[in-house]
């Protein structure tokens, strides 16, 4: 089986390492090349990753018959990529029949290419909430890594390892995937459906049960920001009650938690998509540029 990467600049070396690294192993444990695995780069040289680790292109894409599976693989930025002549190759391959993969910030440059329309993703989280506002039509999952008829993706890190346990699964039998898991004293592989961050009561040790439905409200309404009173009546304590245990556990106000939570979003959109102030603004719930940027400059 033909296999190819296509790695964009600033890639996470360990999410690349992750997803390829089992298909090295299947190679060496059955004693025979299963996947003929190729790397290219958008320059058509050489890749770098964040880690400045570089990457020297075996083929170029035109070159590879038969191709069976090409990953995208990327790191940060990935939702500002816009790069006409890789859209197109993907929306070629995608016709073609060819199973496109994405992983860590891959996943956003399949969307940005329009092969993900109608098919179940993931990406990194760091990713998943500025491609939501560009492109609200698609279906984002916030799992460890989704498989879709013929895109697999997944959110980067170490989940790749759990992911191609599925795919190895699905191409020689789960005793062969299992056996590669083993090779990477990965003994216990997750499902598809786990978390990809700890839970906010990990993230927020000294929040009560009030204070984490409160969170948890505030993160699921970034761009339509929630009021006090709302908060309240979800975490189902009075308004002065919640905002005393804001301050006593974490030391800052109620609202002032939850503004800066949305402003983080704002940074992440400013720093990694293409959107204007005005967009951002508005996709963070600021009434205004103005109000937008006195706040962010207050904080940042």
């Amino acid at each position: 089986m033909k296999v190819a990467f296509l790695l964009i600049d600033d890639f996470a070396l360990m999410s690349f390492s992750a997803v390829v690294e089992p298909l090295r192993a299947a190679n060496l444990l059955a004693k025979e090349p299963l996947y003929k695995i190729d790397y290219i780069s958008v320059k058509g040289i050489s890749a770098r990753s964040s880690s400045g680790a570089i990457i020297h292109d075996t083929a170029k894409i035109e070159d590879i018959d038969g191709l069976e599976i090409l990953f995208v693989v990327a790191g940060l930025g990935s939702v500002a990529f816009n790069d006409r002549k890789i859209f197109l190759l993907l929306r070629r391959l995608a016709q073609q029949g060819v199973v496109l993969g994405g992983v860590s910030g891959g996943p956003a440059i399949l969307a940005k290419a329009g092969v993900m329309y109608n098919r179940r993703f993931t990406v990194h989280w760091e990713h998943e909430q500025m491609l939501s506002e560009i492109m609200p039509e698609l279906l984002i999952e916030p799992s460890l890594f989704v498989i879709d008829r013929d895109r697999y993706t997944c959110a980067g890190g170490i989940s790749p390892l759990d992911m191609m346990n599925s795919v190895l699964t699905q191409h020689h039998g789960a005793k062969f995937a299992q056996k590669v898991s083993d090779w990477f004293i990965h003994t216990e592989v997750r499902s598809a459906r786990s978390p990809q961050k700890s839970s906010l009561a990990v993230r927020y040790p000294n929040a009560t049960p009030p204070m984490l439905l409160a969170i948890d409200a505030m993160k699921n309404h970034i761009s339509d920001p929630l009021n006090l009173e709302q908060l309240a009546q979800i975490s189902n304590v009075g308004r002065r009650q919640l905002h005393r245990l804001f301050r006593d556990r974490l030391g800052v106000k109620t609202m002032v938690f939850y503004r800066n939570m949305r402003l983080k979003t704002a940074k992440q959109l400013l720093y990694q998509s293409s959107m204007k102030i005005i967009e951002v603004a508005q996709a963070t719930g600021f009434v205004s540029a103005a109000h937008f940027s006195s706040s962010f400059h207050k904080l940042y």
